[in-house]
């Protein structure tokens, strides 16, 4: 089991380029890939991207990029003369304008838009043979803080599923129960009434079966542990399966919301409180599961 949370870096470097990665990791439903990169390298953005969803299938990852050049290898600087030339013609049109002298500064060449650039000269083709495993150095190392975070998933998980267990079993053995109170209840009242009706009296009878029917919670924790089978079969896969438990996290709660409907009992409804408190708990940390 992997969490959808996690971080990593990775650097690479041959004679003409360093590329250094960072890749991070957060909830998202869908897979989704963010890139952060030179523009020089636009055309590689579907190749990385369909590189990186091969091995994560949900949460946004976002990808951030770095090149540096090796000692003694830089970018050339090019100088747009054209621009600079007109640039200082305008200080000096401003000058006759407003009869004082204006001499602009280095500041106001180095500030103005493309006088100066840096050349491109990372060309993909140099950069790939670099960036492709630095990118799987900072996967590798994302993928094992998802992995040890979603162990720590795991283990509270099954914590809490087994609290649910419990909690089932205890509506199981208490909900035969229900039945007999109310039938005691109801022979009492019936003589606090002044009510003589003789105990196998038909309608009696036929009262206290439609109660029962009423509180039958047999098809609901029959349901509930098939769920739980479920969710352990989950757990133990090595398969994303963040969407198999949400998925079950809401069926179980249905089968809860049921059983508290039909309780018609203090301590019944009791156990269902915790249980979906638990189950609350138990989704949250759900949404975290890749």
């Amino acid at each position: 089991m992997h969490s959808m949370t996690g971080f990593g870096r990775g650097s690479h470097a041959t004679s003409e380029i360093v590329v250094h990665v960072e890749a991070s990791s957060v909830n998202r439903k869908q897979g989704e890939i963010a890139l952060h990169m030179p523009r020089s390298l636009g055309e590689l953005e579907a190749t990385l991207r369909k590189r990186v969803l091969q091995r994560v299938s949900r949460g946004r990852v976002t990808i951030q990029i770095k090149l540096d050049h090796p000692l003694g290898v830089a970018a050339g600087v090019q100088l747009d003369a054209a621009r600079a030339k007109a640039l200082n013609a305008a200080y000096t049109d401003l000058s006759e304008a407003i009869g004082r002298p204006i001499i602009p500064g280095p500041e106001i060449f180095l500030r103005a838009p493309d006088v100066f650039s840096f050349e491109e000269d990372s060309t993909p083709d140099s950069v790939l043979p670099a960036l492709e495993p630095a990118l799987d150095e900072a996967i590798d190392a994302l993928l094992a803080m998802r992995r040890s975070e979603g162990n720590d998933l795991k283990s509270d998980l099954q914590q809490r599923l087994a609290l649910l267990e419990q909690e089932t079993n205890a509506i199981e053995s208490k909900a035969p129960a229900v039945v007999s109170s109310y039938r005691d209840t109801l022979f009492r009242r019936l003589g606090e009434a002044g009510l003589d009706l003789d105990l196998n009296d038909d309608r009696v009878l036929k009262e206290i079966a439609l109660f029962a029917d009423r509180c039958d919670i047999t098809e609901e924790t029959t349901r509930l542990r098939s769920h739980f089978r479920k969710f352990h079969e989950y757990l133990a896969t090595g398969e994303p399966v963040g969407r198999s438990l949400d998925f079950l996290c809401q069926e179980l709660n249905r089968e809860f919301n049921t059983i508290g409907s039909k309780a018609n009992d203090a301590t019944l409804a009791q156990h269902v409180v915790n249980a979906k408190t638990e189950l609350e708990k138990m989704r949250e940390q759900v949404q975290n599961v890749e």
